[in-house]
């Protein structure tokens, strides 16, 4: 199922800003649960605790911390950059190449960003296997944020600091609605990414955020027939 765009509603948007995992591809691909899956091993190995152990462990830290990162680096004092490194060594071929989603974002009018909680090289290898990443003009990742995950506002404020973005003038694509808020308050238009058939494949149901169906103007299921419909409706 797709809700369909109203035009009209995105004819004045010149930054449009990505979030990068669940939302440029699907949730049903499940590339994410290979770098969760890492994400545990790192922990149980850091802390010399058992799997099971690291699981519930890496939850909490999400939960509090915005991500199992932020959390390592506030309670262990952790190296960021070997954290990164070896969370995202995994096979990015399990994701098929998107070709109505590239011709999409690539007639999109202005331009367009990745702003991810995770690094710059793991964007660049998914943007890369999706076949879209020639199409963005920038990637704001969780280095660039100096660590600070979204939905911390400086984060946000960051990256619009940065790129000029008036939020008036900017729509924000996300699969979590918490990290909508932000945007939604800085005047963005904002897109909630789900699943295919509204079901949570594989999200955890911590992940989901119906305390933030406030701040979410429109939902789909299919990003690339979303941006479709925008890119094909004559623009005043």
């Amino acid at each position: 199922m797709t809700i369909k765009p109203d035009p009209a509603r995105f004819a004045h948007i010149t930054d449009w800003v990505f979030d990068l995992d669940n939302t440029l591809y699907p949730h049903h691909s499940n590339l994410f649960s290979q770098i969760d899956v890492k994400m545990t091993g790192y922990v149980s190995e850091l802390l010399s605790i058992s799997r099971e152990e690291a699981r519930k462990l890496q939850k909490e830290l999400y939960k509090e911390y915005g991500t199992t990162l932020n959390g390592l680096m506030v309670r262990h004092n952790i190296n960021p950059d070997d954290f990164l490194e070896k969370v995202h060594d995994i096979d990015y071929s399990w994701l098929v190449p998107d070709p109505v989603l590239g011709a999409a974002i690539h007639q999109l009018p202005g331009r367009k960003f990745i702003l991810t909680n995770g690094d710059r090289r793991h964007a660049e290898r998914t943007a890369r296997q999706l076949g879209i990443l020639d199409h963005f003009d920038d990637i704001f990742d969780i280095v660039a944020a100096d660590m600070s995950p979204k939905p911390a506002r400086e984060t946000y404020d960051k990256f619009v600091q940065l790129h000029r973005i008036n939020g008036a003038n900017a729509v924000m694509f996300e699969d979590l609605a918490r990290n909508l808020q932000q945007p939604k308050a800085m005047g963005m238009t904002t897109v909630l990414i789900v699943p295919h058939n509204f079901e949570p494949t594989f999200s955890e149901i911590w992940e989901r955020d119906p305390a933030f169906e406030d701040d979410v103007d429109f939902v789909t299921d299919d990003l690339g027939s979303f941006l479709n419909a925008i890119v094909q409706a004559p623009r005043s």
